[in-house]
């Protein structure tokens, strides 16, 4: 197959300028390789990106493509091409994006050999949130005697964060919903809801022993007092707009950039030796990525929304690609709907 699609857009906006367009093989120049997709992951990065949240920070040329994270098959090397060969399963990042996509060419450092016992969703969108989560871990430092409290800690970025930091021998607060509690404690961590008493809870939780550190990834406005109010530090405290720096670095990381690659490595084997479990909540066909985003821009996916360029079907087509997240939403909005729908019929809206 040479023929395939990409997603594009040509100006700034939301759902409504995304396209899928045809899309042949690209030929490698000496250095790179052409990867045939396998799976590619979603972040809220780039729908900010799109949007134009971001025009001030990252240089956009319409038309566009759209996607960091990747995995798939070389397909095609150039000349000066070592280390990798046509038909190695490989996982790697996009500098200039694209990877929403059928094919993608990119310099040879962009890519490793992916792992056998990493599967290719989690492959597929493991570089930007993993390694956003190991850049920040890592420079905390934390180790057997901190406590850390982690904000959105089921989140894509948030869930990796815990476990690194929990692999590191730290306690691990987790701010969460409720709904993500009993996962939250399967990675290691000790679950507190937010809201009013939240700093009780924390200091519960906690059992006396101090907070030294703090993840904010809800990005909101009282985390930081939040922190002072615990005692945490101000040097260990990463906010939203710290972890958005990070973000926007390995947006568009120069595939020269070879600690960027080795942190891909490090946690690829974190993950292979279950060290690091990565949540897929919601898997989608290519052709359904609009989708995807929609799920992705709920704002409460746990773990990770990824993308595949040939999945294998196994039930009804309207049915078998949505995670069970996604589908308990359709039918929330069936069912918001539902009286409407009896109104507009002529009948009456029985009381749930």
């Amino acid at each position: 197959m040479r023929i395939g699609s990409a997603v594009q857009y040509d100006r700034y906006g939301g759902f409504d300028v995304v396209e899928l367009v045809p899309q042949e093989r690209p030929e490698p120049g000496p250095g790179d390789v052409v990867v045939e997709i396998v799976a590619s992951g979603l972040n809220h990065i780039e729908r900010f990106l799109r949007e134009g949240g971001l025009r001030d920070r990252v240089e956009l040329e319409f038309p566009a493509h759209q996607g960091v994270d990747f995995a798939g098959i070389v397909r095609a090397k150039g000349a000066e091409v070592r280390g990798i060969r046509v038909g190695d399963e490989v996982m790697g990042h996009a500098p200039d994006g694209g990877a929403h996509a059928t094919w993608i060419r990119v310099p040879r450092e962009a890519v490793m050999v992916k792992p056998t016992h990493v599967g290719w969703e989690v492959a597929g969108g493991l570089y930007l949130a993993g390694c956003t989560a190991v850049s920040i871990v890592r420079d905390l430092r934390l180790g057997p005697d901190d406590t850390v409290v982690v904000s959105a800690a089921a989140g894509g970025v948030g869930h990796i964060e815990c476990q690194l930091a929990h692999d590191a021998g730290a306690t691990v607060i987790a701010l969460g919903s409720p709904r993500n509690h009993d996962y939250l404690r399967q990675i290691g961590t000790l679950p507190v809801v937010y809201g009013d008493g939240e700093e009780t809870r924390i200091r519960d939780a906690a059992d006396g022993r101090p907070i030294t550190a703090f993840i904010d990834n809800h990005g909101d406005a009282s985390a930081r007092s939040l922190a002072a109010a615990l005692g945490v530090d101000e040097k260990r405290f990463v906010s939203s707009e710290d972890r958005r720096d990070v973000e926007i670095r390995l947006l568009r990381a120069p595939a020269a950039d070879h600690e960027v690659m080795e942190d891909l490595a490090l946690l690829a084997k974190a993950v292979e030796e279950r060290r690091v479990q990565v949540l897929i909540s919601g898997f989608y066909p290519f052709e359904y990525i609009v989708d995807a985003y929609e799920d992705l821009a709920e704002m409460h996916s746990r773990g990770k929304v990824v993308v595949g360029m040939q999945p294998v079907e196994s039930g009804a087509r309207l049915d078998w690609y949505r995670s069970e997240k996604a589908r308990d939403l359709r039918d929330r909005y069936a069912e918001e709907r539902a009286p409407e729908t009896e109104t507009m019929a002529g009948g009456s809206a029985s009381p749930s």
